[in-house]
């Protein structure tokens, strides 16, 4: 006589999913090579990865001003990697700390292409794309994994992004070694707004 294994039905719903909330805490500085950052970064035992080529497109709400609401929803491709990440308000006036919500989709142009009609069917309409070669750089600092981007983004210049997630109880201490990682390289003069931001800043877009 055959047996019925049912014994993950208890796990799979013995209550509600516990959801940890995620936040980017993120600092961005313009700079006019990335060389110097890129030695700094190595000697503090960085690994920097070889670029990327990164094209961002950005959608407008149908019915709520994501410019008024300081949101953003994003599909990003990777080479063949597609992902669609929502960003929500910035938290402070120093960093760029939000809330990041990232779900990786199919590979591919397939893959690409599925998600862009399924979002236009939804009445989200294009309004911008950013297009970057990006190199990331991992490394430890002040117990934190800090993600760091070398980008040099197409019409905008080149830049260095720092940016470490983390759950709200570490908010304020990631916050402060991000802000003492960016001293350490030498980084000042912090860039609040998005490369969405100052793509649509660009006269060609008033």
């Amino acid at each position: 006589m055959s047996t019925i294994e049912h014994s993950a039905v208890p796990f799979l719903f013995s209550g509600p999913p516990v959801s940890v909330m995620t936040f980017e805490v993120e600092l961005k500085f313009p700079v006019s090579d990335l060389s110097p950052i890129e030695l700094r970064l190595e000697s503090l035992g960085a690994v920097i990865e070889v670029p990327v080529h990164q094209s961002d497109i950005y959608y407008c709400h149908p019915s709520r001003d994501f410019a008024q609401t300081d949101e953003a929803l994003r599909i990003r491709r990777v080479g063949s990697k597609n992902f669609v990440t929502y960003k929500g308000p910035k938290l402070d006036d120093d960093t760029k700390t939000r809330r990041e919500i990232e779900v990786p989709l199919i590979s591919g142009a397939e893959g690409a292409k599925n998600i862009v009609e399924l979002i236009e069917a939804l009445g989200f309409e294009q309004c911008a794309q950013v297009v970057k070669n990006r190199r990331k750089a991992s490394l430890q600092f002040d117990n934190f994994q800090v993600e760091a981007a070398l980008d040099e983004v197409v019409d905008l210049g080149t830049f260095v992004e720092l940016e470490i997630s983390a759950d709200q109880t570490q908010l304020e201490a990631a916050k402060q070694a991000i802000s003492h990682l960016a001293s350490e390289l030498g980084l000042t003069q912090s860039e609040r707004r998005s490369y969405l931001e100052l793509v649509i800043a660009q006269p060609t877009n008033l």
